[in-house]
């Protein structure tokens, strides 16, 4: 069995997509306004970002996108950094890693 539907409250679903879709890949099917988008991968996952005025998810939670080479985190890190975002360098910790604060509310974990 695997895991392949996901749904994220944000608190701006348009900034929180063209995240997604800009350093994660994923791909628009489907919106509602700035309420509501369908995003999926290649590898099948489903996932939902829903419009929400209290977002508010635990510090340690987060969505995860694991990449195949540490190179492609260091790639992914540097994007970020040229973009604006505040990432720290990759660290070794249960695999090359790092955490970005994204668009909307939540946090994504870089690592391979």
């Amino acid at each position: 069995m695997k895991l392949n539907h996901l749904n994220l409250t944000v608190n701006d679903v348009h900034a929180a997509r063209e995240f997604l879709e800009k350093y994660f890949d994923l791909q628009t099917q489907h919106t509602r306004g700035h309420s509501f988008a369908v995003l999926f991968d290649d590898d099948g996952l489903v996932l939902t970002l829903m419009k929400g005025t209290q977002v508010s998810y635990p510090k340690t939670f987060h969505i995860g996108f694991v990449q195949e080479t540490e190179e492609r985190v260091n790639e992914i890190n540097q994007r970020l950094k040229d973009d604006g975002y505040d990432v720290e360098p990759p660290q070794r910790a249960h695999g090359w890693t790092f955490y970005v604060e994204a668009p909307g509310g939540f946090t994504v974990e870089v690592l391979s």
